[in-house]
């Protein structure tokens, strides 16, 4: 790796070699079919965003940020201080840097035009939800943020702005998540592979340390809150029956983690392979994630890492957007496990052997 940031001595169980989150754009950017300076700045105002949010985070035991703002947001949820905190941060970052024309926001009915009088000078659009997973801050749990970019096409006005952004997540010129939890970790792609940065406190910067990822095939772990089972269709319920199934030759099986942040649970199956499932249920027939800032992003990252992600009956980043607070099923994880849930969802579970 180069662009070493020192050619002294690692400490213990220190990187020998390091390469920062800008260099790494910099280093890499004629891999970058939209690689300009305007989409390094881009990427790097989501990052100083990043850094500000995981501040108030780490201190959000000492700080009054803790709780419900007593407001409730365009998804009809409480909004949680720290949403509330995160929104503003990464609406500023974009807004200051000045490469960003619109954004969409979980946390905000409309999308947000940054060009003032419509005059777009950069052509990129970001939708993002600023901290999800926000009601296991208060019990000091793992949460995250998610973002999606896109380009907008020459000569279009205000007015279409929204229009033209509402495609499919096949279009998609860079999606990401950062993980808070023990450490602080970016990880992105630009449809070419995945790469992840583990945030460095002492030095403020985000450090290259899970390079070219890929997520494991193995049956390994399963995400889902089954506590909603009674809701569940009967081809889930006898998909998770499969999925409990122990290997009759080894006596293993798929162990279920579920921590109730998508990041989380997303970040730790990249990592160790695995399934995490947000199914339609009875009270959500159209499934409770939101498609351009949480589904889209992820899918298109997960597919760059050799996984898939479907609705469940079909790919998630064809699907065409007709709002920016749409919500769709997710089955997302290692490409087995996903076939095997559209397999039972789509009544051929006779296709599925008996261990994967």
């Amino acid at each position: 790796m180069s662009h070493a940031l020192s050619d002294a001595p690692a400490s213990s169980g220190a990187l020998a070699s390091v390469m920062t989150l800008e260099q790494f754009i910099l280093d890499r950017r004629d891999r970058f079919p939209q690689s300009t300076r305007a989409f390094a700045r881009l990427l790097r105002d989501v990052s100083v965003a990043a850094k500000i949010i995981n501040h108030n985070i780490r201190r959000a035991g000492i700080l009054d940020v803790m709780g419900k703002t007593g407001t409730v947001n365009v998804q009809d949820e409480k909004q949680k201080k720290l949403d509330e905190i995160a929104d503003r941060e990464l609406e500023r970052a974009l807004r200051r840097g000045g490469e960003c024309c619109l954004i969409g926001s979980e946390e905000q009915p409309e999308t947000v035009s940054l060009s003032p009088h419509g005059n777009f000078q950069e052509r990129f659009a970001v939708f993002f939800d600023p901290l999800d997973g926000s009601s296991n801050t208060d019990v000091n749990a793992s949460v995250g943020t998610i973002f999606s970019v896109y380009t907008l096409p020459e000569d279009i006005d205000e007015e279409d702005s929204l229009d033209v952004t509402l495609r499919p997540g096949a279009e998609q010129v860079a999606a990401g998540y950062v993980a808070y939890g023990s450490s602080t970790m970016f990880v992105f792609t630009t449809g070419n592979g995945v790469n992840g940065f583990t945030l460095d406190p002492g030095i403020g910067e985000f450090l290259l340390t899970h390079p070219d990822l890929q997520i494991p095939q193995e049956r390994a772990m399963y995400s889902i809150n089954e506590a909603d089972i009674e809701d569940f269709s009967p081809k889930l319920r006898a998909f998770l029956q499969w999925l409990k199934t122990k290997d009759p030759d080894t006596g293993a099986r798929i162990r279920a983690r579920y921590i109730g942040s998508f990041v989380s649970d997303f970040h730790r199956n990249l990592l160790t392979g695995g399934l995490y499932m947000y199914p339609a249920r009875t009270n959500y027939p159209n499934g409770k994630l939101r498609l351009m800032y949480e589904a889209n992003p992820m899918a298109f990252l997960v597919e760059q890492a050799g996984g898939r992600a479907s609705t469940g009956h079909q790919r998630v980043l064809d699907l065409q957007p007709e709002g920016v607070h749409q919500r769709t099923p997710l089955f997302i994880g290692s490409a087995p496990l996903v076939e095997a849930a559209e397999a039972y969802l789509q009544d051929r579970e006779e296709e599925v052997p008996r261990v994967a």
